[in-house]
């Protein structure tokens, strides 16, 4: 078995209890082409059925194996672009036979809804309808834009851009009209708005200013009366800054008696230096304060008129400015609203033609390669002998109406199984082999662009054998250069190919109930489980011919 070094994101592990007939399984599927092998009847669906609980389809309470309180599946996925988990995601789902559902990701609880989300879009059930991907015709055009990324990806940008401005363009309009709609009540209430605030003319920040001034001018003739007996007090002869002064020089005459005393006057000479400049401040602030009656009124009056404004349209002046806006908005619908409208209008044709070349230039480019991917697609289909079988692509203008941000076109892949028959949804094959066949040439054609990394196939070999199932094993094995696949078969020619095989075996279990195990193999262990996959046995004939196809492969 080869060691993979993980390159790309995968499911790197799986453990099962109690669901179907698996009692206790592992399950490590490799990075490249995983098998899994067994007799008809052995519970190879059981190991699907986990899978599709991990990955958040609908659960059912038959899933629990008989007896069981309950059943639970826990993996281990690496997902796209994520350094920040080197370890991975750790999810865990545990259904009740009560039919009560649990679910966990790295230890903390989560939803359903959450795996599918987040896990579920990295996997995809080729050969069940109600799983696959591809199947959805809403999925086609993303893979279509995908796999022609080097032409589809920059016109494809180019409409997204020129859709979004044609979107913006249209509400504009649409917000115009709405407003010029406005009843005649409130165009002259908010006439009444600009009249009032206007006649008041705040300006920003003017009332911080005000209220700030105020108290000032209040107090006017207290404060010019402290400030003069402050500075009075310390300027005047006999004040402090001269009996500092004093006691400075004082204690410098005897410094030379005792070096002690002149740490004393120095700090005595700083604090008048520091008295002297409050000396300086005290000064310039009485002599600055307005004791003018007038400035008082203006003021009051200010604040009135301002605070007059904020009790109306408040609390805070900027509700003021924000309901002056509304109310200049709409009387400037209904003055100059049909201006506005028609300036609206032409923004909205112009980006609307420029849409319309944007989505000429991506309906060109999808027509383009829808044919490209057919004949991709095709070319698998004929390495896997499907007797003229076809996909087609078919690309359809829609009308304007129609359009979204995903294009201007409608894509969706069809199936035909012989040339002279109609074109029909891949939902509607009837064969659960075919339809994995055909998803295998989809996947193989759409190779590294898919985003689905990991893809288990089942039913893909049914009704398959001679050339047709080497072919299949090719095609298998080339899919796994780009993907994680995972195969149910019963084809010694895709089991030789895989990098990984598991074998899955029903026996009695000490409840006298059937149970499944499943364990890889590798050796003379594999050798033999090919050889029963050639002859049903393993006779020295079909184990030479086991032996001889592992070599080869």
């Amino acid at each position: 078995m080869i060691v993979f070094q993980r390159s790309w994101p995968m499911l790197d592990e799986l453990h099962v209890r109690n669901i179907a007939l698996i009692e206790d399984a592992d399950f490590r599927p490799s990075e490249g082409l995983t098998v899994v092998t067994g007799e008809t009847g052995s519970g190879k669906s059981a190991l699907l059925s986990a899978l599709k609980l991990l990955v958040g389809e609908r659960a059912d309470t038959a899933t629990v194996r008989e007896g069981a309180p309950s059943a639970q599946v826990e993996g281990r996925f690496f997902l796209k672009g994520e350094a920040v988990a080197p370890d991975g995601h750790v999810v865990a789902r545990r259904l009740g036979a009560d039919g009560r559902s649990r679910v966990s990701v790295d230890g903390s609880m989560a939803s359903v809804r959450e795996l599918s989300e987040r896990f579920g879009v990295t996997v995809d059930l080729c050969g069940q309808h109600e799983h696959q991907h591809l199947m959805r015709a809403a999925n086609h055009a993303a893979m279509l834009d995908a796999w022609g990324a080097s032409t589809i990806a920059p016109v494809l940008s180019e409409y997204r851009s020129r859709f979004r401005e044609a979107e913006a363009a249209v509400a504009r309009l649409e917000d115009l009209r709405e407003r010029s709609r406005v009843t005649s009540a409130q165009v002259e209430e908010a006439r009444f708005i600009l009249r009032r605030i206007d006649e008041v003319a705040p300006l920003s920040g003017e009332y911080e200013e005000v209220m700030d001034q105020l108290p000032r001018a209040e107090n006017a003739e207290e404060l010019a009366r402290a400030s003069a007996v402050a500075y009075d007090r310390i300027a005047s002869e006999g004040g402090a800054l001269e009996l500092i002064n004093e006691a400075a020089g004082a204690l410098e005459a005897m410094a030379g008696a005792d070096p002690a005393l002149a740490g004393s006057a120095e700090s005595l000479r700083e604090a008048a230096y520091l008295i002297e400049d409050v000396e300086r401040d005290v000064r310039a602030y009485r002599d600055a304060i307005d004791r003018d009656p007038q400035l008082l009124i203006d003021l009051q009056e200010r604040a009135s008129a301002l605070q007059g404004l904020m009790r109306a349209y408040g609390p805070r002046m900027e509700d003021v400015f924000a309901a002056r806006a509304r109310a200049e908005e709409i009387v400037s619908s209904v003055d100059h609203g049909a201006e506005l409208v028609a300036r609206a209008q032409a923004d909205v044709d112009e980006a609307e033609s420029a849409l319309v070349s944007a989505a000429h230039a991506l309906d060109e480019a999808r027509e383009a390669a829808a044919p490209l991917f057919e004949a991709r697609v095709n070319e698998q289909l004929s390495r896997l002998e499907m007797s003229g079988a076809q996909l087609v692509c078919r690309v359809v203008r829609l009308d304007r109406a129609r359009w979204t941000g995903s294009g201007s076109t409608s894509i969706e892949f069809l199936y035909r199984a012989s040339e002279s028959m109609t074109p029909r949804p891949l939902s509607r094959i009837a064969s659960g082999g075919e339809i994995s066949r055909v998803m295998l040439a989809c996947k193989v054609a759409l190779g590294a662009v898919d985003d689905r990394e990991t893809l288990v196939f089942d039913e893909v070999d049914a009704g398959v054998g001679g050339s047709v199932a080497t072919a299949l094993a090719d095609v298998l094995a080339r899919l796994a250069k780009t993907h994680q696949v995972i195969v149910v078969t019963h084809l010694a020619q895709v089991a030789v190919r895989a990098d990984s095989h598991y074998v899955v075996r029903k026996s009695e279990g000490d409840d006298g109930l059937p149970v499944t195990s499943l364990s890889a193999v590798e050796g003379d262990a594999r050798a033999f489980e090919i050889a029963r996959m050639l002859s049903g046995g393993a006779s020295a004939a079909s184990l030479a011919h086991a032996r001889e196809l592992l070599e080869k492969a």
